[in-house]
């Protein structure tokens, strides 16, 4: 059976997507830092603290590195997130220690700018950073991901110039191979996000751009 959608239907389902689950822009409002760690057996309670505490509510859907996570408890400086195991097991956040930064975004309002690209909070997989280059007071960060030929047709890559998102940072890709890209870091990002942190051996959240995913579903049924 052949299935040939036209532009507007393929713009309808991101219009319903938007409507229907909490999206991302990739803009890192901040870094929060993590005050404390409580495993519960598959799970971990993570709480952290954040200039903007005072204005979340509990079932609030808010970005750790990437990661889509929903507020469950607060005080006046802190608040509580849980990731269960499969959260643990695909992203980096079972490496985290208490004082450590993480990037925070709330989800976005629908009446306002895109200024990123389209994230989902879901992340693909990690990378590991294995290089930091200078680019004259800017930076250049390499990093390598593991290579699934299934997963690379189901959409899960990277192409020059299009979008992915590093640690819940909306970026453009450089240099892309089969399992490696470059990303290019101004000096705001740097210093606003946890990127300062990031050396060599660093392990990363990545998401890739939702609409390569959709189109490379879609090609399947051509």
């Amino acid at each position: 059976m052949q299935i040939n959608l036209p532009l507007c239907s393929v713009c309808i389902i991101f219009a319903k997507l938007l409507i229907i689950i909490d999206m991302f822009s990739g803009i890192v409002e901040e870094c929060a830092k993590v005050v404390g760690i409580e495993k519960d057996r598959e799970n971990v309670h993570f709480t952290l603290t954040c200039s903007f505490v005072s204005e979340l509510d509990i079932d609030q859907s808010v970005s750790h590195n990437g990661v889509c996570l929903t507020v469950v408890k607060k005080t006046a400086d802190t608040y509580v997130v849980t990731a269960m195991k499969e959260t643990l097991d695909r992203s980096n956040l079972g490496l985290l220690k208490v004082g450590d930064e993480v990037n925070v975004e709330r989800s976005m309002m629908m009446n306002g700018r895109l200024d990123g690209h389209i994230v989902q909070g879901h992340v693909d997989q990690t990378a590991t950073c294995i290089a930091v280059d200078d680019a004259d007071g800017s930076y250049y960060f390499s990093f390598k991901y593991a290579f699934d030929k299934a997963m690379v047709q189901r959409g899960y890559f990277t192409v020059d110039k299009g979008s992915v998102t590093v640690n819940g940072v909306s970026l453009t890709v450089c240099n892309p191979s089969d399992d490696t890209f470059q990303v290019a870091i101004i000096p705001y990002t740097f210093e606003n996000t946890n990127f300062h942190n990031i050396k060599v051996g660093s392990v990363v959240n990545l998401e890739f751009d939702i609409i390569g995913k959709y189109i490379s579903r879609l090609m399947e049924y051509k």
